[in-house]
């Protein structure tokens, strides 16, 4: 059902300070940062040649990344985000095994412009899963 790794997200305390460390470190291609209200966060993505690095900071008060920086000050992985071919049947077919879907349960459009949905980590290993529709 799950398709190829599209990102590992990374909450951070700095955005521009992250950006810096893989661009000029790292010497990965950074893109902009791109504001998502609807998800309260920041994003900007670091493209690699075979996935993505998404780097989330809090955007406004009421950020759910907030929350977590506060626990992880300095930082980590958030969550993981798989692609699927149809997100409703991934969804269906996840909620009859007893995976708990986020949220209302209907998907919501991600950072690239398609249909998302996030898995509770107690399901997965303690991962907080995204799935996105290829």
């Amino acid at each position: 059902m799950i398709g190829r790794l599209n990102h590992v997200a990374i909450a951070v305390p700095d955005l521009d300070a992250a950006c810096a460390q893989y661009r000029d470190a790292l010497g990965a291609r950074v893109g902009e940062p791109q504001d998502e209200p609807e998800h309260g966060v920041r994003v900007v993505f670091v493209e690699l040649p075979n996935t993505k690095i998404e780097f989330l900071h809090p955007l406004g008060e009421d950020s759910p990344i907030t929350g977590f920086l506060e626990k992880n000050p300095a930082g980590g992985i958030h969550h993981i985000c798989y692609e699927v071919d149809d997100i409703l049947a991934a969804r269906d077919r996840l909620t009859e095994t007893g995976a708990r879907v986020l949220g209302s349960g209907e998907p919501r459009i991600g950072a690239h412009g398609k249909p998302v949905l996030f898995l509770h980590p107690k399901d997965f290993a303690g991962t907080l899963v995204e799935l996105e529709q290829a």
